[in-house]
């Protein structure tokens, strides 16, 4: 078996034959990439091969893509394919296509042939190193076949470094310690679902609580003290060797947005537990407690209230919040009861600030950069504040044909103006180097018809940046703006605030913490800011908090089925966080 010692003292000649196979007919990479010996990790390693193709030139590039044999394409049948390709599309058994799927996957290389002037790339062994099913394959298939040309060949290149990577997994016989069994319990956990079709998990629904209990079995046997509280957090205890000593959480929320994915959040709980499962394993135990929290609900989904399990850990849990009624007029107070739990014990939920060491969560990124940074990890540096609001517009309905242009009051047209304003208001701040976003991302017209002018419109607004002062000037600027398109346009509108929430710095003394554990895994450390709400903004107010990123996968989309990521990017995610665990035992004060 080679090692990464082996690699690392073969000479240029030997280095190169050695790697030949992991990027296809293509040695110039292991050339380049050799130059950056010694490797310290395999993730350095990973790097340096990724830079080369990186660094090369679009011919270059073009040349590797073009190297690829089509899936289950005349190469493939024909017995003509490299060993690592045919082993791969066997495990995903395109050897073994019906006619049908013959067909379709013939028809799409084509398609795609003529649309990029490459073949079509995916790592069909999948983000676990499994394989993915054809039906899946030829889902992918199509919808990539939809992207923009240059978005394209970005995809196909991030598809040739994973097939490399397990390719380079297989090489050095490398076991994951921590990825496997963390994507096994993210496919269980995503089983469980309000809906027949997709993922669906609100809070205290028959799936939410079924996903507790999962979330307690596994908690017990990892070797963990477990109870589900008063608001229906899972909260499992890892007891330091000092029975005083005080306590580190870490943790994320089992809820899910409707049709969600299946790593946002439960990544934050899934992870630690692989973690405690070991420790446990070992025998080994911390000099502190540590805490893996499964947060009850974050999404607001059911009752549009967000932070719910986060914010009675902290002790900022609005107990006025009982009485909010879901869609089918449920009260909270209801929900939380017939789960078996007792609403008046929630204020007891909160804990001591004096009592804890921080919190740290992993989490998902939900968005492209670390993925356009070609890096499985980040560090973030604050949670961007959030004000949120619907707007609704009220003009006056009338005939489409007979009112005149000039006399109209069209609420959505008004609408189409502050949809254009927020873009315009929120993206020049980027040039500043400013962190603010703004989105529209719900627009309706109540009983609209073809041949009615628009006499209600109603619209959302999300407004975020790191800096509370950035964000609290935008929503001035565009709320000043709404007033004179309004009345330019002799339209009343109301507001309702949904949602006002500070921006959370993370705290330095655990980012630096986090961050030496991300380079002593051979990675560069690198910070990014967290544009989305984590339960780490909650947690804030009880403790100092930090957070780390994991890549997502197809072009970072979230709150969506196609949320993915890859056990390698899971397992070396643990194994800095073990890192990190270890560390901070030498430090904390």
């Amino acid at each position: 078996m080679t090692t990464l010692t082996d690699l690392n003292q073969l000479d240029t000649a030997a280095f190169v034959e050695r790697l030949g196979g992991i990027y296809e007919h293509s040695p110039w990479i292991p050339e380049r990439a050799g130059a950056r010996r010694p490797f310290a990790s395999l993730a350095a390693l990973k790097l340096a091969l990724q830079d080369a193709v990186n660094l090369a030139s679009e011919d270059e590039q073009l040349s590797l893509l073009r190297a690829h044999p089509e899936l289950a394409g005349k190469a493939a049948i024909a017995g003509e394919l490299t060993a690592e390709s045919t082993g791969e599309q066997a495990a995903s058994g395109l050897d073994r296509c019906s006619p049908d799927e013959y067909a379709a996957l013939h028809a799409l290389n084509a398609a795609y042939n003529g649309k990029f002037g490459f073949p079509f790339i995916l790592a069909v062994k999948g983000p676990t190193g499994k394989g993915l099913a054809r039906q899946a394959i030829i889902a992918t298939f199509r919808r990539r076949l939809g992207n923009q040309p240059q978005d394209e060949m970005a995809e196909a290149l991030r598809q040739v470094h994973r097939i490399a990577e397990i390719r380079l997994n297989a090489l050095l016989g490398v076991e994951l310690g921590f990825g496997p069994i963390i994507m096994d319990w993210a496919e269980q956990l995503g089983a469980i679902s309000d809906d027949k079709q997709g993922l669906t998990c609100a809070y205290l629904t028959p799936a939410h609580r079924r996903s507790a209990a999962l979330l307690a079995d596994w908690m017990v046997d990892a070797g963990m003290r477990v109870h589900i509280d008063a608001v229906g957090n899972v909260v499992g205890r890892y007891a330091g060797l000092d029975p005083d000593a005080k306590t580190l959480i870490t943790g994320s929320h089992y809820d899910t947005v409707r049709d969600g994915g299946k790593y946002d959040g439960r990544l934050g709980i899934l992870l630690p537990l692989a973690i405690v499962r070991q420790l446990n394993a070992r025998g080994e135990r911390l000099p502190y407690h540590l805490e893996v929290i499964g947060f009850a609900e974050e999404e607001g989904v059911r009752f549009r209230s967000t932070f719910l399990g986060s914010n009675a850990v902290a002790g900022r849990f609005d107990m006025a919040l009982l009485d909010q009624v879901d869609a089918d007029g449920v009260t909270m107070r209801a929900a939380i009861e017939s789960a078996g739990h007792d609403p008046a014990a929630i204020p007891a939920i909160a804990r001591d600030p004096a009592s804890l060491l921080g919190y740290v969560e992993v989490h998902i990124e939900q968005g492209p950069v670390l993925l356009e940074q070609g890096l499985p990890l980040g560090v973030v540096t604050a949670i961007a504040g959030s004000s949120r609001y619907l707007v609704e517009l009220e003009g006056l309905a009338s005939h489409a044909g007979t009112t005149p242009m000039h006399m109209r009051r069209d609420a959505a047209a008004a609408a189409a103006e502050i949809v254009l304003l927020v873009e315009q208001r929120c993206s020049g701040a980027k040039e500043d180097g400013g962190s603010l976003v703004g989105t529209v991302g719900q627009l309706a017209v109540p009983g609209g018809s073809v041949n009615v002018i628009p006499g209600r419109c109603r619209l959302s607004l999300d407004i975020r940046a790191a800096s509370d002062a950035e964000r609290e000037a935008a929503v001035r600027d565009i709320f000043e703006g709404i007033d004179a398109i309004c009345a330019r346009r002799r339209i009343v509108y109301t507001t309702e605030l949904l949602v006002e929430a500070a921006a959370a710095p993370c705290a330095p003394r655990l980012m630096e913490q986090l961050g030496a554990a991300v380079e002593r895994a051979g990675l560069p450390r690198f910070d990014l800011l967290s544009g989305a709400g984590h339960d780490a903004m909650a947690m804030a107010a009880v403790t100092e908090v930090a957070m780390l990123f994991t890549r997502c996968g197809n072009g970072g989309i979230s709150h969506n089925p196609l949320e993915t990521m890859t056990a390698d990017d899971a397992d070396i995610a643990a194994r800095v966080l073990l890192d990190f665990l270890h560390e901070f035992s030498r430090s904390h004060p």
